[in-house]
């Protein structure tokens, strides 16, 4: 399936969101410590993120335990300074979707790293700054499952 990366996520109800989503639609979710919150069982709880017992979830200590741990084919950086569209991408299984920080985004180093494959961007109007996070993968794993003709999702009657 697909692969969601978050590198040094924030803000534990946008994290909450994505676990959920990952559990919705298959997907596994990587967290690059640091986090900006604790991941004990009382504080998923209290931040909402219940859904983590059904979601596949992986913590890794760095971007570098990430990358030598997973070793991504095809890695794609989501960024505002991307200058490719996320829809002209043709996703395949196993691709991870990298996002960033939600205060600063992905740092320099990481977003121009050997291991990226692109950096892409979805599309705003001209005034408009970013997506929320949690939005912003919502939006791209369901374009990349779409893509990939929703594998796996119960059948729709």
């Amino acid at each position: 399936m697909l692969n969601i990366v978050l590198f040094e996520p924030e803000i534990p109800p946008n994290t909450g969101n994505i676990i959920r989503l990952s559990s919705n639609t298959g997907a596994t979710l990587h967290l690059i410590e640091p986090l900006g919150f604790n991941l004990d069982e009382a504080s998923l709880r209290r931040a909402g993120l219940d859904y983590h017992q059904y979601a596949t979830l992986q913590v890794h200590k760095n971007w570098a335990a990430f990358l030598d741990k997973q070793q991504p084919k095809r890695l794609y950086a989501f960024s505002t300074k991307g200058r490719r569209s996320y829809a002209d991408v043709r996703y395949e299984t196993g691709d991870c979707l990298l996002f960033g920080p939600e205060s600063r985004g992905l740092p320099d180093d990481v977003r121009e790293h050997a291991a990226v494959t692109s950096v892409i961007t979805l599309p705003m109007q001209a005034q408009g700054r970013s997506l929320n996070l949690s939005n912003a993968v919502a939006v791209a794993v369901y374009e990349a499952w779409r893509q990939l003709d929703f594998a796996g999702a119960r059948p729709i009657e």
